[in-house]
């Protein structure tokens, strides 16, 4: 966000996720379809009568599945940003469609770091930034965990030293 003359400009947040964030994302929509495509398949492997009309659509998830591990994991990498200031946390996600989220300082009542076990084997962890915003808390995911300890460390000492709100 950038101020000139009394206006606010809104412009697209610096920081990209870390690019092992794509085999993280893949490796969800992979394990996503493996567990029907697994469950169609034995099924249809156990009933003969059925077997063409189990393994039918077990192939075709499969074949969507694939696809969207494939493709989806590099857009949603080229379409979410972050951006930390000194004023806000600034968020972009979404593939098909975009969300923008603003955090200011004053407004950020905790920060949290979250490492699953799937981002735990890539080296990853998302920092959620809770605020008194009804619109519940902003999520940066796909961050490298050790940027993701700096980055709740540095916010949690920039929240402390931001007066508070009087809106």
């Amino acid at each position: 966000m950038t101020r000139g003359e009394g206006t606010v400009r809104l412009r697209p947040p610096n920081n990209t996720p870390d690019p092992r964030a794509v085999g993280w994302w893949r490796t969800q929509w992979l394990l996503l379809t493996a567990a029907p495509v697994a469950v169609l398949a034995v099924l249809g492997a156990l009933i003969a009568s059925a077997r063409f009309w189990l393994w039918l659509p077990a192939a075709v998830l499969a074949v969507l599945g694939a696809a969207c591990a494939a493709l989806l994991p590099l857009w949603r990498f080229r379409t979410h940003r972050w951006e930390v200031t000194d004023e806000a946390v600034y968020v972009r996600t979404g593939v098909f469609r975009q969300e923008w989220r603003i955090a200011p300082m004053s407004r950020i009542q905790t920060v949290d770091t979250v490492r699953g076990p799937l981002e735990q084997l890539w080296r990853l962890a998302s920092v959620t930034v809770t605020t008194a915003s009804s619109r519940g808390a902003v999520t940066i995911g796909g961050l490298d965990h050790e940027l993701a300890a700096e980055l709740a460390e540095r916010l949690t000492r920039i929240t402390r030293d931001t007066p508070g709100d009087a809106t």
